[in-house]
Parts: structure tokens; sequence; C-alpha cells
């Protein structure tokens, strides 16, 4: 059996679990609500405080469907009760971070300035001028922002400078010898 899939997944009492004909999962907390269908082979039980995922049979694909399946409800439920957030740290001379309304604008040494927006799921907070936070309820998304975020200038490995993520460690390079 799958050690991620055979755990149970405690349920906040602010949250509330539908599992509706042929898997699909509507997931209601206090911070939104997240829907996903999920393979109608498996079985998702709620008893209680508790939601477990069971497979029918040790096929391959029945084994990888059961952990993936129980680490994303874990997920979903996570997201409603606590929410997600990723932190961006920008390291440059001149590089710099600033929230006009709703959207970012970001000074990454390009001739020209980045704007990135809002969507309605994702938020973003910047503290200071050097620092982005991206937060949301469901976790693919907000990693998948905080991505393209750091896609517009990854960080170089000779002088650090870039975006990046704040627990990144960046593997430096020694440059030229002369």
């Amino acid at each position: 059996m799958s050690r991620i899939g055979r755990e149970p997944i405690a349920v906040p009492a602010n949250v509330t679990i539908t599992v509706a004909e042929g898997n699909a999962v509507t997931v209601k907390g206090p911070l939104g609500e997240l829907k996903q269908n999920f393979c109608s082979a498996l079985e998702i039980k709620q008893e209680g405080a508790t939601l477990t995922v069971t497979r029918p049979n040790d096929q391959k694909e029945m084994r990888a469907l059961h952990g993936l399946t129980r680490t994303l409800l874990n997920n979903m439920v996570v997201g409603v009760s606590e929410g997600y957030q990723k932190t961006l740290e920008i390291v440059g001379v001149g590089y710099r971070v600033a929230k006009t309304g709703k959207s970012l604008s970001l000074v990454l040494g390009y001739s020209h300035g980045i704007t990135i927006d809002e969507t309605d799921t994702i938020k973003f907070e910047v503290p200071d001028p050097n620092k982005i936070i991206v937060s949301g309820i469901d976790k693919q998304e907000v990693g998948q922002m905080a991505a393209v975020i750091r896609g517009k200038r990854p960080p170089e490995p000779y002088h650090g400078k870039g975006v990046k993520y704040s627990d990144e460690k960046i593997r430096r390079k020694a440059g030229k010898t002369g």
C-alpha cells in the first residue's frame, strides 16, 4: 500500500467536503471554494472529521493515482482553511518591485518595465521594494505564478542577481581569473 495514500486527511471543523457522483469533489472553507474531478475508480469516503482514499486493486496506474489523489485532496483542504504563499526576493542594483492597484510593476534591468496582474485567486503583497509575497488558496496556481515571476529574470550564478525564492540557494561560480 502507498504510505501517503493510506494516511487519513484531517478535515477542520470550518471546512465542508462534498463528494458528488464520479468523484467530483468540492471543498468549501473560510478562504474560498475549490472543485476538482478525480478518477472514478478510487473510493473517497468521509467519516466524521476524516477523509480517506482507497483503491480497488494493486495495478500500477491505481497505485500511482492513490497517493496523488490523497495529496491533491489534502492540498485542497489546507488551501481553503489556511491558504498558500510563496515569497520571492529581488537581488540586484536598480531591481525593484512596486504594487500599483491590482498589478505588480517589476523593474529588472530591461529597457522596459514588466507588469503582472492579479487574478481572482492570486493576490500579491509587496512589504518592501525587494520582496514579493504571492498568496492564494490553490497550491498549483500559487506555485505557477511564483515561477512566472521568477522566470522574468532568473538568478544568475556569477553575481547572484535576479528574482529568486526566499529559501533558494544560488550556487555561485567563480568569475574570470587574471
